[in-house]
């Protein structure tokens, strides 16, 4: 799985905090770490699941892993020297897909100003802006019981701390983590509740 350079991340040694801040940073802080005696572990912190890094060669090659790879699209030799196409803007990044609707879906689309492509695009741009706060909120609970579950598993309350957690009662979850390791317990509060 490929993730950018700029993703902010976080790795733990143990239950000690090692880096924190954008993939690349952290990514050379690992391999700084070299073979530690306990188990590393980075977070994408926006999802809190594990990464594996490639932490082979330079660093200069290490950060060249860590940024997608270009797609590479094959080269339609009679589009080349076809006449221009009327319609579509793929030099723009747009990308043709189908998609299936009721009669009544594609009447009220068509009728739209700038047709059905550009009602959709709207529309989802319009979604995306509007992501409900209760979205946002299940997001990252599910991110802080990810790396809850990597780094404090094992520890006291872990049980009782998730059923606050996804209960979003931040009193009882910081009561019941207050035993815990100082650098996971605020990285697992920063997860869930920013």
């Amino acid at each position: 799985m490929e993730h950018s350079s700029l993703s902010p991340a976080t790795a733990f040694i143990g239950h000690r905090l090692l880096a924190t801040g954008p993939l690349q940073h952290v990514a050379l802080a690992v391999k700084a770490a070299g073979e530690a005696t306990e188990p590393i572990l980075v977070f994408k912190d926006a999802t809190g699941t594990v990464i594996d890094l490639d932490l082979r060669g330079s660093e200069q090659e290490i950060m060249q892993r860590l940024e997608p790879a270009p797609s590479v699209q094959p080269v339609d030799v009679d589009a080349l020297t076809a006449e221009p196409r009327g319609r579509g803007r793929p030099r723009l990044g747009v990308v043709a897909r189908e998609v299936t609707l009721l009669p009544r879906h594609w009447d009220w689309l068509n009728a739209q100003a700038g047709g059905a492509s550009v009602a959709l695009r709207k529309l989802v741009e319009e979604a995306r802006r509007a992501l409900p706060e209760k979205e946002r909120k299940r997001q990252s609970q599910e991110a802080a019981y990810r790396a809850m579950s990597a780094l404090a598993g094992n520890l006291p309350d872990f049980e009782e701390a998730s059923r606050a957690l996804f209960a979003d009662d931040a009193i009882r979850f910081a009561k019941l983590v207050a035993g815990w390791p100082e650098d996971i317990r605020r990285y697992v509060q920063r997860l869930a509740w920013h």
